[in-house]
Formats: C-alpha cells, structure tokens, sequence
C-alpha cells in the first residue's frame, strides 16, 4: 500500500486495515495455541498407546507360534476367516482442522470363526490376541493420522500469523506515519498559505 495517495480517507482505511490484521493475528494466535494443546494430547495417547501395541504385538506373535507349532501350519484357518468391512471413519472439527475418527464393530471373541476340528486352544489364542492388535492399531492410526493434520494446520497457522505480524502489520504502520506526515504537511502549507492572505488583506 506504499503507493496510496496521502488523503484523510485513505488513512482511516489503512488504520481500519490495520486492526483487522491485529485482529487476525490474535485469532491466528488463539488457533495456534489451541491446535498445539490438542497435539500435545494426541502425542501423549499415542506414546502410551504405542508401548500398548509392542507388548500386543509381541504377545500376539508369540502365540502364532505357538499355534504354528501345536498345529503344523494354520493356512486353511487363515483362509478362511472373514473379512472385515466395519471399519468406518468419521472426522470431529477441531478449530476448523477435521480429526479422523474410526470405528469398527467390535468383534466377538466368544464366538470364534473356524471349527474346533484341527485346531488348538493355542490358535484361539492367537486369534483373540490379533483382535486385540486390530483394535489397537485402529486407535493408533486415528491417532497418527490426527497428529500429522494438526501439525501441519500449525504450521500454516504459524506462518499466517508470522505474516501478519512481521509483515503486515508493519507495512500498515509504516502506511499510517507516512499518510499522517503528508497530511500534517499538507495542513502546515495550508496554515502558512492561509496566514500569507491574511497578511496581503
């Protein structure tokens, strides 16, 4: 706006421009720090929930084994559990940042998809502890996946309220003095203009 002709107009648009952008900054500000609260949250669930998911994944490996070895290989069961199409994803807005939220119907362990003919306990095992690494690994990818678009909103937000305050709004500043010094000189020409007809009558 560096080139905006020095008229009383022009500065009360330049100082209503003005705190529009302060008013920007403040909420771009507000959003920053309340989106930085929300991934502090997240990153603590997650932490938590990935040391949940090694000790379940462990646990779970060391079943199928077992169950490998009682039974000599499990590839009929394997082929034949189901398929699970419950999994949906839904999103909450946090700040206008839309969070992945994900569901699935939880399974029933009581009732077990294969027969008991050829199988072990140790394969039931197994089963119900890969459920439990489903479950988990749902959580975890909801989690993940909200800790990535919050800091990337962050960031954008960080950048926009950078601009406004490093660039802006010192532009809008530098606006006003200069257009409030034109008009100041202006009015002092004026004044002596007004004062030399004085003199002449």
């Amino acid at each position: 706006m560096a080139n905006l002709p020095p008229t009383k107009g022009n500065l009360i648009a330049v100082k209503r421009s003005r705190d529009l952008a302060e008013t920007g900054f403040d909420l771009m500000d507000k959003k920053r720090n309340i989106l930085i609260h929300e991934l502090m949250t997240l990153i603590d669930s997650a932490a938590e929930l990935q040391n949940r998911i090694d000790e379940t994944f462990t646990e779970a490996y060391h079943a199928m084994r077992l169950a490998s070895i009682s039974m000599g290989g499990f590839e009929d069961v394997a082929a034949a559990m189901p398929i699970d199409d419950s999994v949906k994803v839904r999103y909450r807005s946090v700040m206008g940042v839309e969070l992945p939220t994900v569901t699935a119907s939880p399974a029933d362990t009581s009732v077990l998809p294969y027969g008991f003919l050829g199988t072990t306990s140790a394969l039931d095992d197994a089963y119900k502890k890969f459920i439990k690494v489903k479950e988990l690994t749902l959580e975890l990818a909801e989690l993940e996946n909200g800790i990535y678009r919050l800091a990337y909103y962050i960031k954008k937000a960080q950048k926009r309220a950078n601009a406004l305050h490093n660039i802006v709004i010192p532009n809008l500043d530098s606006d006003i003095v200069r257009i409030g010094e034109a008009l100041e000189e202006k009015e002092r020409e004026e004044f002596v203009r007004l004062k030399v007809i004085k003199a002449k009558k």
